[in-house]
């Protein structure tokens, strides 16, 4: 189940925030209005939209709204509360037999992978087999994945060079006014501000982003090599303790701890 990720919304917030209190502490409430150019702003974010009209697909930009929605969203995988039920499904099967989990089958609909994987267990295809088909379903994934977070790692390189684009086009304007020396140094404030909107939005946004989604992609590529050893473990009908063992030894040191807690709750049932 995904839940907001409140940390992306925080983050960028708190970044804003900063900079503002850096504004105000220097030059007031009054001279915050200086900080803002309409020109500069549509400069970067059009000089980038038009950038990823020429560098991406059609289909690769529709993936644009969902993968920053990603970025604020996150699941809750526990490997501990996975691992037991593993370790359930292992001592049905011993118990009852491979086809006996058919039934369980149904009640996984919110984990596919999962599914999927037992599926081929109950199917009888040999563990080889399943750890292939399910090792080029990861492989897809992170394909999918890596295209989606080119979109926003692009982003983040072009929203620099777009706002040193406006800075060039600022001061060529001022070289214009070089007979009304008055006007020089509002000019040049103007003519900055494209490259401060760049560098902001890349460093506080785009790039930030990119790089938890490619932190979230290792997270769910971990998870799903867990659950192929506990597939494979099942389908080959290992002993649940041995499985429990072994699938022990993915979990840190809190997720073991909370482990633990599941057992003994599980002991006193």
């Amino acid at each position: 189940m995904k839940k907001l990720d409140l940390l992306t919304p925080i983050g960028i917030t708190l970044g804003f925030i900063i900079i503002m209190l850096a504004i105000l502490s220097n030059s007031g409430a009054s001279g915050f209005s200086s900080f803002l150019d309409l020109a500069s702003i549509l400069i970067v974010l059009g000089g980038v939209g038009a950038s990823l009209l020429i560098n991406f697909k059609t289909e690769q930009l529709k993936l644009g709204g969902r993968v920053l929605k990603e970025a604020f969203n996150k699941k809750d995988p526990r490997l501990s509360e996975l691992i037991d039920l593993f370790i359930k499904l292992s001592e049905k099967a011993r118990r009852e037999g491979i086809l006996a989990l058919e039934n369980e089958i149904d009640s996984l609909d919110n984990e596919p992978f999962i599914q999927k994987g037992m599926m081929l267990a109950v199917d009888g295809i040999e563990p080889e087999v399943i750890q292939e088909i399910m090792a080029a379903e990861i492989t897809a994934m992170e394909e999918r994945h890596y295209k989606g977070r080119t979109l926003i790692e692009k982003c983040g390189d072009y929203a620099p060079a777009w706002g040193m684009i406006g800075t060039l086009v600022g001061l060529v304007l001022m070289l214009n006014k070089l007979e009304n020396p008055e006007e020089l140094g509002p000019s040049m404030a103007v003519a900055l501000l494209t490259t401060l909107y760049g560098t902001v939005m890349a460093n506080l946004v785009f790039l930030p982003m990119a790089n938890k989604l490619e932190n979230k992609t290792e997270e769910e590529v971990f998870i799903r090599q867990v659950i192929i050893e506990g597939v494979i473990g099942v389908q080959s009908g290992q002993n649940p303790h041995i499985l429990e063992e072994k699938l022990s030894a993915f979990l840190s040191e809190e997720e073991r701890q909370h482990f633990d807690e599941l057992n003994a709750e599980g002991d006193t049932k």
